[in-house]
């Protein structure tokens, strides 16, 4: 097939980036006196996610270096919801893969499924903990903020949602999931409320990382700023957010998805679709065809996330754990996004197919992009005729001439 020839562009993103994340961190705890609010002998739980976050082993253990200098006995707990199957072994697997172990972190890392209930909001829904995090003098809430991928609000995906999702595991996803994407904000609110208001929380530590997967800021907050801090560090995040260079293509080629690229394995801020039913689409960007080509190894089976895409490959439905994905999914209620799209034998096969589907004559008028995953986007290849677009424009720097397609046995080969 005559396919649309390529030329890999730069675009240039916003960089800041913290330079020294243990003197960073240990600045922020001296600013809300974290050694003033832990009594010596007291054990203290330091929330850890599943989420790929850049330098989060190195963030955690200078956490747990501040702990043991104010003479208090810290372990990790991990919060994840339902992730890892939402059994202590998946927990403790997920955790291990992004180096979280006790001889990384320098503390024990302690996962279950057992949770205690801690109160109920107004609505009379049940708030839940993790029962080694509850039995704890105190928690240190630990995350990333950015958008979430299933609704927008205050707070998306943070330090509220690490305490009432992530905490709350089986049971806090499964409710969260299920009060309607426009009530997802308001119910996370509710449920922060009650874990602030039993004073177990002692600290807040939120995280921003740049469009090149990077610590951007480090900010630490007393448990009666939390929420306001995470609504300010959200907003950076939107502006520090990766994008494609355009607001329009005929088609996307994503190279790899996986839950430690975004929570639904790409991210839908980036490839503007969301596949919840009764949810309307984003505007923009608007993408005719997405393709997706595989799954990475930390995503350990989970692709949560392919039924945003219109074509896939064997090689990545192979990989597919199809119990820790389903689980997921009717987790978070959001089931379209498990449903497999068209598959194809290999990646030529699927672009093709995309192509096919476009144009029924000359391919070479389609507007078109390839990118390793919705976090790396400084590098792309675009189509020959948007890349003379984009650099008329000023918008892009040109890296490699425009050049034909490669495949080795049907697999792209492609430098991003």
């Amino acid at each position: 097939m005559n396919l649309p020839r390529f030329a890999k562009i730069k675009q240039e993103l916003p960089r800041p980036v913290v330079s020294d994340i243990p003197s960073k961190i240990i600045n922020e705890l001296e600013k809300i006196n974290l050694g003033l609010r832990i009594k010596p002998g007291q054990r203290i739980a330091i929330t850890a996610g599943s989420r790929g976050i850049r330098n989060i082993v190195v963030i955690l253990r200078t956490l747990v270096e501040a702990v043991k200098a104010a003479g208090a006995d810290p372990f990790i707990v991990g919060a994840m919801g339902s992730h890892g199957g939402g059994s202590a072994e998946g927990q403790e697997k997920i955790l291990a893969s992004l180096g979280i172990t006790e001889k990384n972190v320098g503390c024990p890392v302690l996962t279950t499924a057992e949770v205690v209930e801690i109160g109920r909001t107004s609505r009379g829904v049940k708030v839940f903990c993790d029962i080694n995090a509850w039995q704890a003098d105190g928690i240190i809430v630990c995350n990333r903020i950015k958008p979430h991928t299933t609704f927008h609000g205050p707070v998306e995906s943070g330090l509220v949602k690490m305490m009432a999702v992530g905490l709350g595991k089986k049971e806090g996803a499964s409710f969260i999931h299920r009060v309607g994407p426009d009530k997802i904000a308001s119910a996370l609110l509710e449920i922060g409320e009650i874990f602030l208001y039993s004073k177990k929380v002692v600290a807040g530590v939120g995280i921003v990382e740049n469009s090149y997967d990077e610590t951007a800021l480090i900010q630490a907050t007393l448990p009666e700023d939390l929420i306001q801090t995470e609504m300010c560090l959200l907003k950076e995040a939107y502006r520090l957010m990766p994008r494609l260079p355009v607001e329009k293509l005929d088609f996307l080629v994503v190279k790899e998805m996986g839950k430690n690229i975004s929570g639904t394995g790409m991210d839908v801020n980036v490839i503007g679709r969301m596949r919840i039913a009764g949810v309307p689409e984003p505007a923009k960007p608007l993408v005719a065809r997405i393709v997706v080509l595989d799954l990475t190894e930390e995503s350990h089976g989970n692709a949560t996330g392919i039924g945003l895409a219109d074509i896939t490959t064997e090689h990545l439905v192979k990989k597919i754990n199809r119990e820790v994905t389903y689980l997921n999914c009717l987790t978070s209620g959001n089931v379209q996004r498990a449903m497999l799209p068209i598959i194809m034998p290999d990646d030529q096969k699927a672009i093709e197919a995309a192509i096919k589907s476009l144009a029924a004559g000359d391919p070479t008028g389609l507007r078109g992009a390839i990118i390793k995953n919705t976090l790396e986007l400084e590098y792309l290849w675009v189509t020959e005729n948007l890349a003379e677009e984009l650099i008329q424009g000023g918008q892009v720097e040109l890296v490699d001439p425009v050049r034909p397609l490669d495949f080795q046995d049907g697999f792209l080969v492609l430098d991003l």
